[in-house]
């Protein structure tokens, strides 16, 4: 859960980046969260519908919106909320639901300064980007509830994925047992596909049927106020993994061992990726290997830094990142492990705490 000082310290940060002395008025969902924790829920009737962000010099931030919003909005972490008449089911609506918040932008200057036209907005957007990347001890805490819930599930997928059932079927079970984790519906979206190599290497659940010795890779982000997890393993349905299966394991195995042994703050992140890649080099399956080596994680997914060829960003201190070595073998499989770190002076900390294994 975020709380009320981590998020007043990340409003001061952004108020000193931009040298004002003027109120700042945001509306980016994005930008909500990470300075407010306001989050509207997406199961609810005011899924698309949001508020403005006021925020003053001295990091006094005041949140406006309609009264009709779910209950997940009483989690935010502001100094005053202001509450707009909109609909009370009995009487008749005041007009458009997004246009009650009109008067609340006329009366603090016209502008909303994350909006994309706004001349400020490009300056906003490039100190989020900077910013988002040193997670606070409130976020981190966040992301560690994501990963235990997403364990929850991978846990879910080890014990009950057997030939006959469908990937819809894998991805409803995952998704009923990640939400008895935490108490209530969440967002579960990624990867829950068999690989047959490289002509599928991921994709939303189908009706396909698994089948006996089927790669089934489950790559998966658990969403929990707007925070996420991005974590994977990859299983062989119904039987002990061939030889051959077992050979691909071990070799992403070593490629996430050469990987890890690179993080640090001050790495360059291609090192990263050179490293990751030069394992499977040794392995002969580098050119297996078509995607990224991994990549950060927060409020986005993915968001930087990258761990990609040519890439020019460093480690830093409290970045999260994941680590994703994968290869895809024409008629053998595709297989895909990841796990989540936290970036320290030293090395890491490795955030999420699932098993990777065929089996």
């Amino acid at each position: 859960m975020l709380t009320a000082d981590g998020c007043r310290s990340r409003r001061l940060a952004l108020i000193s980046r931009l040298n004002l002395s003027t109120d700042l008025v945001l509306a980016d969902p994005i930008h909500l969260r990470y300075f407010a924790n306001f989050y509207v829920d997406p199961f609810s009737l005011g899924a698309d519908y949001g508020a403005v962000l006021v925020i003053r010099p001295d990091g006094h931030a005041t949140v406006y919106h309609d009264k009709r919003l779910p209950e997940t909005i009483q989690q935010a972490r502001v100094d005053e909320r202001v509450i707009l008449p909109w609909y009370d089911g009995l009487s008749a609506g005041h007009g458009d639901r997004r246009a009650v918040l009109l008067p609340v932008v006329q009366n603090h200057g016209g502008r909303v300064h994350d909006s994309l036209g706004d001349p400020l907005a490009a300056k906003i957007y490039e100190a989020m980007h900077d910013l988002r990347r040193e997670k606070h001890a409130d976020e981190i805490d966040q992301l560690k509830e994501c990963m235990r819930v997403g364990k929850a599930g991978q846990d879910w997928g080890r014990a009950n994925v057997t030939a006959g059932m469908t990937e819809l079927d894998v991805y409803n079970g995952i998704f009923a047992e990640c939400s008895r984790t935490i108490g209530r519906p969440l967002i579960l979206y990624g990867d829950f596909a068999v690989s047959p190599g490289s002509s599928r290497r991921g994709g939303m659940a189908t009706r396909q049927v698994l089948k006996n010795g089927d790669m089934l890779i489950l790559d998966f982000s658990v969403v929990i106020q707007g925070y996420r997890s991005d974590f994977t393993n990859t299983l062989v349905v119904g039987k002990s993994p061939t030889a051959e299966q077992t050979r691909l394991y071990e070799a992403c195995v070593r490629a996430m061992a050469a990987g890890e042994a690179m993080l640090r703050s001050g790495q360059q992140c291609q090192a990263v990726y050179d490293a990751v890649r030069g394992s499977f080099a040794k392995d002969n399956l580098a050119d297996q290997f078509p995607h990224h080596a991994g990549h950060g994680l927060g409020i986005g997914h993915p968001e930087a830094p990258y761990f990609v060829k040519q890439s020019s960003e460093t480690l830093r201190e409290n970045d999260v990142v994941t680590l994703e070595p994968g290869v895809y073998v024409d008629n053998l499989g595709g297989i895909r492990i990841e796990h989540n770190y936290r970036i320290t002076a030293t090395g890491f900390e490795r955030l999420s705490q699932h098993e990777i294994t065929l089996t």
